[in-house]
């Protein structure tokens, strides 16, 4: 007997209810967020390009012509380089920043850990501490605590009469001695300790305290503690305020500047003793009007810096501890 049609027909598939996202509308949708978010970003990117992008172009070129803010740009190739690897005042101000930065930032990042330690046991009065400590931090890079510190380091003042009366020392003020003015800047420096401090304590915390037990009661020392677990496990802490505060000291200016004399013949401190890298450029491009030579040189420092960080990125993989899967 033959089956009949309505049998053996194929049941016709079930209409799926219309998607009302459709390919196109979806593509205007993201269209449309993307116009918005450009949008909010427009401020943005528009200081930049014109605040940073902009005027890192221009001196570049600057950097190859010989240019005083007042005349056109002569195109003078590679002359300001070769006239800067041969002047005495830049290579005097490349060892000074060195001497700023190998000593300085050790000494800060020391001090931030100490205190750090101290600030991370449980005691009294905690986060007056804090706050007591962070608070150079903030007000620490300006003009007046650089005038103030200048004061205090000059001579007679309360440094020079401590010192001699404790010491029997007597240099005549450290401001007023090139031997002694870099360290007023180190001394500065490192009384700025607040911000790598608040980093150091927030590494502090994430380290188990099972592992100081555990080492407690199986003898380890408080030294043993600090180098075999305390040191490993903050050392992703430790490398970025490495890496930060070497960049720091490579800028360092305001401080520098102000303490050494501010505008004049002492610019940079007496003897060009607090001659860093820095003043020496402000001091080419804005006193003497020398806009493409500074621009070379602010060139040669972001290539120094590049290098350092570089170098420290290269180096974390023999010292920087951090967890599996996680870098």
């Amino acid at each position: 007997m033959t089956p009949s049609k309505a049998a053996t027909a194929t049941p016709a598939p079930a209409r799926r209810p219309a998607d009302s996202r459709r390919p196109g509308g979806a593509r205007r949708g993201r269209r449309g967020e993307n116009l918005a978010g450009y949008l909010f970003m427009s401020p943005w990117i528009a200081g930049f390009l014109l605040l940073t992008a902009g005027p890192m172009v221009a001196s570049l070129y600057f950097a190859f012509t010989d240019y005083n803010l007042f005349d056109a740009p002569k195109w003078i190739g590679l002359d300001n380089f070769t006239e800067m690897f041969g002047d005495p005042r830049w290579r005097t101000s490349v060892e000074v920043t060195l001497w700023y930065v190998v000593v300085g930032t050790p000494l800060k990042l020391a001090a931030a850990l100490g205190v750090a330690l101290l600030l991370n046991q449980k005691r009294r009065g905690q986060a007056f501490y804090r706050a007591a400590f962070y608070a150079p931090s903030l007000i620490g890079a300006s003009v007046s605590v650089a005038v103030v510190w200048k004061a205090i380091f000059s001579e007679d003042a309360i440094v020079d009469r401590a010192q001699s009366t404790l010491f029997g020392m007597d240099v005549g003020g450290w401001t007023g001695d090139p031997d002694w003015i870099i360290y007023s800047l180190v001394a500065l420096t490192v009384w700025q300790f607040g911000a790598p401090m608040v980093i150091f304590l927030a590494g502090l915390k994430q380290v188990p305290r099972e592992l100081y037990e555990a080492a407690a009661m199986d003898g380890a020392g408080t030294w043993r503690r600090f180098w075999h677990i305390t040191l490993p496990l903050i050392s992703p802490v430790l490398f970025f305020n490495v890496l930060l505060e070497t960049i720091h000291s490579f800028q360092i200016f305001a401080s520098a500047y102000i303490v050494g004399g501010g505008a004049g013949g002492n610019a940079c401190g007496p003897a060009d003793g607090s001659l860093v890298y820095t003043c020496y450029l402000y001091v080419q491009g804005f006193e003497n009007s020398r806009m493409g030579f500074a621009s070379a040189m602010a060139w040669m420092l972001l290539l120094a810096v590049g290098l350092v960080t570089a170098v420290l990125f290269w180096s974390q993989k023999r010292w920087v501890h951090y967890e599996e899967g996680v870098r």
